[in-house]
């Protein structure tokens, strides 16, 4: 898949540096793949979330973090819509970021 931005990613292990192991292994990962469908990222990860809206959250570092991306599966392109902690998920509009 290719991934737009990384970074993102980037600018947030920077600020929280126990966040850059979990993430460069998600973003590895990921980039590796060539998801189809939901269902194949749920067997891959199996507490991330589909929101709708094409948008996956995955639980980062024990659920202490969250990313949220919009994947366009027929493109093979996933976009980082929003990396942050769990209280700031908690106050966005996950289906719309």
């Amino acid at each position: 898949m290719r991934i737009i931005a990384k970074r993102t990613l980037k600018e947030f292990w920077e600020k929280y540096p126990d966040s850059e192991e979990p993430l460069r292994a998600w973003y590895d990962e990921a980039l590796k793949e060539n998801w189809n469908s939901f269902h194949e990222i749920k067997e891959k990860y199996r507490t991330a979330s589909v929101l709708g809206n094409d948008r996956v959250v995955f639980n980062i570092k024990g659920n202490k973090y969250r990313l949220i991306i919009l994947i366009l599966f027929g493109r093979g392109k996933i976009f980082i819509r929003f990396v942050g902690t769990h209280t700031e998920y908690d106050k966005i509009d996950a289906k719309t970021i």
